[in-house]
Protein backbone atom coordinates (compact mmCIF):
# COMPACT_ATOMS: atom_id res chain seq x y z
CA UNK A 1 0.00 0.00 0.00
CA UNK A 2 1.44 3.86 -0.57
CA UNK A 3 0.06 7.31 0.76
CA UNK A 4 0.15 9.34 -2.39
CA UNK A 5 -1.31 13.58 -2.68
CA UNK A 6 -3.03 13.75 -5.82
CA UNK A 7 -3.12 17.53 -6.92
CA UNK A 8 -6.28 18.61 -8.74
CA UNK A 9 -5.97 21.23 -11.18
CA UNK A 10 -7.83 24.33 -9.70
CA UNK A 11 -9.11 21.72 -6.63
CA UNK A 12 -7.83 20.74 -3.68
CA UNK A 13 -5.07 18.16 -3.12
CA UNK A 14 -6.62 14.70 -2.09
CA UNK A 15 -4.52 12.41 -0.14
CA UNK A 16 -5.29 8.75 -1.23
CA UNK A 17 -4.23 5.48 -0.44
CA UNK A 18 -3.49 3.28 -2.92
CA UNK A 19 -2.79 -0.53 -3.46
CA UNK A 20 -1.24 -2.35 -7.13
CA UNK A 21 -2.27 -5.31 -7.84
CA UNK A 22 -2.38 -7.78 -10.84
CA UNK A 23 -2.49 -6.44 -14.06
CA UNK A 24 -5.75 -7.12 -16.54
CA UNK A 25 -8.55 -7.26 -12.52
CA UNK A 26 -10.38 -4.87 -11.99
CA UNK A 27 -10.38 -1.25 -10.23
CA UNK A 28 -12.22 0.12 -7.41
CA UNK A 29 -12.47 3.65 -5.77
CA UNK A 30 -12.93 3.79 -2.07
CA UNK A 31 -15.10 6.90 -0.68
CA UNK A 32 -15.54 7.43 3.62
CA UNK A 33 -18.41 8.34 5.35
CA UNK A 34 -18.89 12.18 6.77
CA UNK A 35 -15.88 12.85 9.39
CA UNK A 36 -14.47 9.40 8.46
CA UNK A 37 -11.31 8.79 6.12
CA UNK A 38 -9.45 6.25 3.95
CA UNK A 39 -7.68 4.68 6.33
CA UNK A 40 -11.35 2.65 7.02
CA UNK A 41 -10.87 0.53 3.72
CA UNK A 42 -8.10 -0.55 5.12
CA UNK A 43 -9.29 -4.08 5.18
CA UNK A 44 -11.47 -3.95 1.80
CA UNK A 45 -8.10 -2.22 -0.14
CA UNK A 46 -5.87 -4.93 1.05
CA UNK A 47 -8.37 -7.89 0.12
CA UNK A 48 -9.60 -6.37 -3.15
CA UNK A 49 -5.80 -5.60 -3.80
CA UNK A 50 -5.38 -9.63 -4.45
CA UNK A 51 -7.50 -9.49 -7.90
CA UNK A 52 -7.56 -6.00 -8.62
CA UNK A 53 -5.28 -4.19 -10.79
CA UNK A 54 -5.67 -0.65 -9.05
CA UNK A 55 -7.61 0.23 -5.86
CA UNK A 56 -7.56 3.69 -4.64
CA UNK A 57 -9.20 5.24 -1.13
CA UNK A 58 -9.43 8.97 -1.39
CA UNK A 59 -9.44 11.63 1.45
CA UNK A 60 -12.65 13.82 0.72
CA UNK A 61 -12.11 17.46 1.12
CA UNK A 62 -11.58 18.82 4.56
CA UNK A 63 -11.00 14.68 5.53
CA UNK A 64 -7.75 13.45 6.79
CA UNK A 65 -4.75 14.66 5.18
CA UNK A 66 -6.77 16.25 2.38
CA UNK A 67 -6.79 19.82 1.42
CA UNK A 68 -9.43 21.51 3.72
CA UNK A 69 -10.96 24.50 1.54
CA UNK A 70 -14.10 26.38 3.47
CA UNK A 71 -16.18 26.00 1.11
CA UNK A 72 -17.23 23.68 -1.38
CA UNK A 73 -18.60 20.88 0.67
CA UNK A 74 -22.20 20.50 -1.43
CA UNK A 75 -22.41 16.85 -2.69
CA UNK A 76 -22.04 17.89 -6.42
CA UNK A 77 -18.86 19.99 -5.86
CA UNK A 78 -17.53 16.67 -4.23
CA UNK A 79 -18.59 14.55 -7.05
CA UNK A 80 -16.57 16.96 -9.65
CA UNK A 81 -13.50 15.90 -7.29
CA UNK A 82 -14.08 12.60 -7.96
CA UNK A 83 -14.17 13.07 -11.29
CA UNK A 84 -10.88 14.81 -11.02
CA UNK A 85 -9.52 12.48 -9.22
CA UNK A 86 -10.71 9.45 -11.70
CA UNK A 87 -8.55 11.96 -14.63
CA UNK A 88 -5.43 12.58 -12.54
CA UNK A 89 -5.07 8.59 -11.16
CA UNK A 90 -5.89 6.63 -14.82
CA UNK A 91 -8.80 4.69 -13.10
CA UNK A 92 -10.31 3.80 -16.00
CA UNK A 93 -14.26 2.52 -15.07
CA UNK A 94 -13.58 1.33 -11.77
CA UNK A 95 -16.64 0.04 -9.23
CA UNK A 96 -16.86 2.83 -6.84
CA UNK A 97 -18.17 2.26 -3.68
CA UNK A 98 -18.89 4.65 -0.81
CA UNK A 99 -20.18 4.40 2.83
CA UNK A 100 -22.79 6.65 4.42
CA UNK A 101 -22.45 10.06 3.15
CA UNK A 102 -20.15 8.72 0.87
CA UNK A 103 -22.90 5.98 -0.40
CA UNK A 104 -25.02 9.68 -1.49
CA UNK A 105 -21.84 10.81 -3.11
CA UNK A 106 -20.90 8.19 -5.42
CA UNK A 107 -24.76 7.56 -6.47
CA UNK A 108 -24.85 11.25 -7.71
CA UNK A 109 -21.14 10.45 -9.18
CA UNK A 110 -23.29 7.15 -11.13
CA UNK A 111 -25.79 9.71 -12.15
CA UNK A 112 -23.59 12.12 -13.18
CA UNK A 113 -20.86 10.45 -14.75
CA UNK A 114 -21.98 6.70 -15.97
CA UNK A 115 -19.72 6.12 -18.99
CA UNK A 116 -16.65 6.64 -16.08
CA UNK A 117 -17.82 3.54 -13.55
CA UNK A 118 -18.42 -0.14 -14.07
CA UNK A 119 -20.71 -0.16 -10.94
CA UNK A 120 -21.81 1.50 -8.01
CA UNK A 121 -22.17 -0.05 -4.32
CA UNK A 122 -23.78 1.70 -1.31
CA UNK A 123 -22.45 0.73 2.11
CA UNK A 124 -25.36 1.70 4.62
CA UNK A 125 -25.26 5.06 2.64
CA UNK A 126 -26.94 6.17 -0.66
CA UNK A 127 -30.40 6.09 0.61
CA UNK A 128 -30.10 9.02 3.05
CA UNK A 129 -32.56 11.26 2.79
CA UNK A 130 -32.71 13.71 6.30
CA UNK A 131 -35.31 15.69 4.99
CA UNK A 132 -37.57 12.94 5.63
CA UNK A 133 -36.21 13.00 9.38
CA UNK A 134 -36.18 16.65 10.39
CA UNK A 135 -38.19 19.59 9.85
CA UNK A 136 -35.58 21.97 8.43
CA UNK A 137 -31.44 21.85 8.53
CA UNK A 138 -31.34 24.17 12.07
CA UNK A 139 -33.18 20.78 13.69
CA UNK A 140 -30.79 18.60 11.63
CA UNK A 141 -27.90 20.13 12.97
CA UNK A 142 -29.02 19.84 16.44
CA UNK A 143 -29.35 16.23 16.50
CA UNK A 144 -26.35 15.65 14.60
CA UNK A 145 -23.60 18.26 15.29
CA UNK A 146 -20.48 16.71 16.23
CA UNK A 147 -19.64 15.93 20.13
CA UNK A 148 -17.11 17.79 21.95
CA UNK A 149 -14.50 15.22 22.63
CA UNK A 150 -12.88 17.10 25.61
CA UNK A 151 -9.25 16.21 26.51
CA UNK A 152 -9.78 12.63 25.13
CA UNK A 153 -6.30 11.13 24.42
CA UNK A 154 -4.85 9.06 21.43
CA UNK A 155 -4.48 6.21 23.90
CA UNK A 156 -7.76 6.13 25.79
CA UNK A 157 -9.59 6.53 21.97
CA UNK A 158 -7.44 3.75 20.68
CA UNK A 159 -8.82 1.43 23.71
CA UNK A 160 -12.38 2.36 23.15
CA UNK A 161 -12.35 1.12 19.82
CA UNK A 162 -10.24 -1.87 20.29
CA UNK A 163 -12.95 -2.95 23.23
CA UNK A 164 -15.71 -2.90 19.74
CA UNK A 165 -13.89 -6.40 18.95
CA UNK A 166 -13.24 -4.44 15.28
CA UNK A 167 -9.95 -5.95 13.16
CA UNK A 168 -6.78 -4.17 13.31
CA UNK A 169 -7.41 -2.50 10.45
CA UNK A 170 -11.05 -0.93 11.74
CA UNK A 171 -9.19 0.35 14.76
CA UNK A 172 -6.07 1.96 12.82
CA UNK A 173 -9.49 3.62 10.46
CA UNK A 174 -11.25 5.54 13.19
CA UNK A 175 -7.72 6.35 14.36
CA UNK A 176 -7.16 7.93 11.61
CA UNK A 177 -10.01 10.24 12.14
CA UNK A 178 -8.27 12.04 14.33
CA UNK A 179 -5.29 14.16 14.42
CA UNK A 180 -2.99 13.44 16.94
CA UNK A 181 -1.72 16.86 18.91
CA UNK A 182 1.39 17.34 20.96
CA UNK A 183 -0.24 16.66 24.11
CA UNK A 184 -1.57 13.72 23.33
CA UNK A 185 -5.28 14.40 23.40
CA UNK A 186 -6.26 13.87 19.45
CA UNK A 187 -9.20 16.58 17.20
CA UNK A 188 -10.94 14.96 14.26
CA UNK A 189 -9.35 15.91 11.25
CA UNK A 190 -12.64 17.77 9.79
CA UNK A 191 -13.37 20.47 11.66
CA UNK A 192 -16.59 21.35 13.61
CA UNK A 193 -17.52 24.56 10.61
CA UNK A 194 -16.66 22.36 7.77
CA UNK A 195 -18.92 19.35 8.98
CA UNK A 196 -21.99 21.44 9.32
CA UNK A 197 -21.76 22.12 5.45
CA UNK A 198 -21.11 18.83 4.75
CA UNK A 199 -24.02 18.12 6.66
CA UNK A 200 -25.55 20.61 4.84
CA UNK A 201 -25.04 19.32 1.47
CA UNK A 202 -26.30 15.97 2.64
CA UNK A 203 -29.46 17.52 4.06
CA UNK A 204 -30.22 19.08 0.56
CA UNK A 205 -29.43 15.94 -1.16
CA UNK A 206 -32.20 13.77 -2.69
CA UNK A 207 -30.80 10.21 -3.82
CA UNK A 208 -34.35 8.89 -4.59
CA UNK A 209 -34.68 11.59 -7.38
CA UNK A 210 -31.48 10.20 -9.18
CA UNK A 211 -31.48 8.77 -12.88
CA UNK A 212 -28.68 6.01 -12.13
CA UNK A 213 -27.94 3.30 -14.99
CA UNK A 214 -25.17 1.42 -13.34
CA UNK A 215 -25.16 -1.60 -12.09
CA UNK A 216 -26.05 -1.19 -8.55
CA UNK A 217 -25.20 -2.68 -5.22
CA UNK A 218 -26.47 -1.42 -1.68
CA UNK A 219 -25.02 -3.06 1.53
CA UNK A 220 -27.11 -1.81 4.14
CA UNK A 221 -27.10 -2.55 7.89
CA UNK A 222 -30.19 -4.73 8.87
CA UNK A 223 -31.78 -2.07 10.65
CA UNK A 224 -31.33 0.49 7.22
CA UNK A 225 -32.83 -2.31 4.89
CA UNK A 226 -36.11 -0.92 4.17
CA UNK A 227 -34.58 2.84 3.11
CA UNK A 228 -32.25 1.01 1.08
CA UNK A 229 -35.20 -1.43 -0.49
CA UNK A 230 -37.32 1.50 -1.32
CA UNK A 231 -33.86 3.49 -2.95
CA UNK A 232 -33.40 0.09 -5.02
CA UNK A 233 -37.10 -0.04 -6.31
CA UNK A 234 -36.43 3.06 -8.44
CA UNK A 235 -33.19 1.50 -9.93
CA UNK A 236 -32.92 -1.27 -12.77
CA UNK A 237 -31.29 -4.40 -11.65
CA UNK A 238 -30.04 -3.21 -8.19
CA UNK A 239 -29.16 -5.18 -5.90
CA UNK A 240 -29.44 -5.04 -2.08
CA UNK A 241 -27.24 -7.22 0.59
CA UNK A 242 -28.19 -6.22 4.11
CA UNK A 243 -25.37 -7.29 6.93
CA UNK A 244 -25.82 -7.70 10.05
CA UNK A 245 -23.37 -5.03 12.32
CA UNK A 246 -22.75 -1.69 12.61
CA UNK A 247 -23.18 1.66 10.44
CA UNK A 248 -19.35 1.31 9.70
CA UNK A 249 -19.55 -2.54 7.61
CA UNK A 250 -16.79 -2.10 6.07
CA UNK A 251 -13.94 -1.77 8.95
CA UNK A 252 -15.75 -3.84 10.93
CA UNK A 253 -16.28 -7.02 8.08
CA UNK A 254 -13.66 -6.27 5.44
CA UNK A 255 -14.21 -9.69 4.42
CA UNK A 256 -17.99 -9.56 3.68
CA UNK A 257 -17.65 -6.41 1.99
CA UNK A 258 -14.55 -6.94 -0.24
CA UNK A 259 -16.34 -10.10 -1.19
CA UNK A 260 -19.55 -8.18 -2.34
CA UNK A 261 -17.86 -5.89 -4.22
CA UNK A 262 -15.38 -7.99 -5.90
CA UNK A 263 -18.71 -10.13 -6.94
CA UNK A 264 -20.01 -6.40 -8.14
CA UNK A 265 -16.93 -6.37 -10.22
CA UNK A 266 -17.54 -9.49 -11.86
Amino acid sequence: MDSVEVALPGRPTLHCLTWSGPAGGPAYLLVHGLASNAAMWLGVGALLARTASQVVAVDLRGHGRSGKPDSGYAIPEVVEDLVSLLDQTGLERPVVAGQSWGGNVVLQLAADAPSRLAGVACVDGGAIRLRDTFDGFDACWEALAPPDLGSVTYDELAARIAANGWPETGVAGVLGCFERRPDGTVAPWLTRERHRLVLRGLYDHDPFALDVRVPTLLVPTRRNAESARRLAAGIEGARVAPLDGHHDLHAEQPAAVAALLQELAG
